[in-house]
């Protein structure tokens, strides 16, 4: 594979939201994976035809791409239940917490009632509230994003 197309792909996987990509052609097969703040990547031949004259060469070694900064890495806190979404424990209680707000792992950051049971939902890491992404009072799906962390 071309250096210049592996480095475009590279880039791209990056920039994106895509966490892995593989791709095999003829003469090999690629697999980006990032993890973090670094991309790792893997470079694997196939195995040569037994009919050709001159064997194949192994790619030059390409170093993993590391980004100098941590960049922050957003994690979505999803619902794990259907039922209603409540922020605070109460209409007039302060909501459990705001945008902005750094929380620890294992706080409550809202309740979810299902079946009149109402249902303490705790940060499953630590970090700071960027967006809250459902109303108080609205009905919930599993798996439904509730907060993005940062």
């Amino acid at each position: 594979m071309d250096l210049r197309k592996l480095k475009t792909l590279i880039d791209l996987v990056s920039d994106s939201n895509v966490s892995e990509l593989e791709i095999t052609e003829a003469e090999g097969k690629i697999r980006i994976v990032k993890g973090g703040t670094a991309v790792t990547h893997q470079y694997v031949t196939a195995a040569a035809p037994v009919a050709m004259a001159a064997p194949m060469q192994a790619p030059a070694s390409v170093e993993p791409l590391v980004v100098a900064e941590p960049v922050p890495v957003n994690h979505t806190v999803k619902s794990p239940m259907v039922g209603t979404f409540y922020r605070a424990a109460s209409p007039e209680a302060k909501s459990f917490v705001e945008i902005g707000d750094t929380i620890k792992l294992g706080q409550t950051i809202c309740i979810i009632e299902a079946m009149k049971i109402l249902n303490e939902i705790e940060a499953d890491r630590a970090g700071v509230v960027t967006q809250v992404l459902c109303v108080n009072g609205q009905a919930v799906e599993y798996g439904q994003p509730l907060f993005v962390i940062e």
